[in-house]
């Protein structure tokens, strides 16, 4: 039986909820739009080689399942005046994660925040104007917030996105 006629198992998706696994058509659905998320249907069939229907039937599903969250524009940050980048990583008190990451959401220049396992419990990415900005950010907004123990910033001199996406 080929991938695309196998029926769908369900798996436990994240927060719990059923989801299908993801046979060759989704990932490459997946990969296309990660690539260009403003392609249309008629364009994602022709270069999958599968029906309109099919693809606005996969499509659908996979932002019904949960799959896809969202379409949005990639900006570069630097000539979007966020020229400094950098990483802080946050020790915070045991069972503070919760109220540590509602504040770190609404801090201005915080564009990803993350729960970790291992030498500290926090790291977020941070894009700001100038180092001006990012020193406010960690050392007045960060640092006082209720359950940050201490913060440690590495500035990112360059960065890349991978050649191929992990949906291919």
């Amino acid at each position: 039986m080929s991938q695309e006629t196998q029926p769908e198992a369900p798996v436990t998706g994240g927060a719990g909820r059923m989801a299908r696994r993801l046979d060759d058509v989704d990932r490459r659905i997946l990969d296309a739009l990660v690539r260009d998320g403003r392609a249309s249907i008629r364009t994602l069939a022709e270069q999958l080689h599968i029906s309109r229907t099919n693809a606005y039937a996969r499509v659908e599903r996979l932002i019904r399942d949960g799959v896809i969250t969202g379409f949005r524009a990639r900006v570069a940050p630097e000539p979007a005046g966020l020229g400094t980048s950098a990483y802080v990583s946050l020790t915070i008190e045991q069972n503070t994660w919760r109220e540590v990451s509602a504040r770190l959401a609404r801090i201005r220049y915080v564009e990803h925040a993350a729960l970790l396992g291992g030498d500290h419990d926090v790291l977020a990415l941070v894009r700001a104007p100038d180092n001006a900005a990012l020193r406010d950010l960690v050392l007045n907004q960060v640092q006082s917030i209720p359950g940050v123990l201490s913060t440690r910033t590495w500035l990112v001199f360059e960065e890349f996105d991978g050649v191929d996406t992990p949906w291919a």
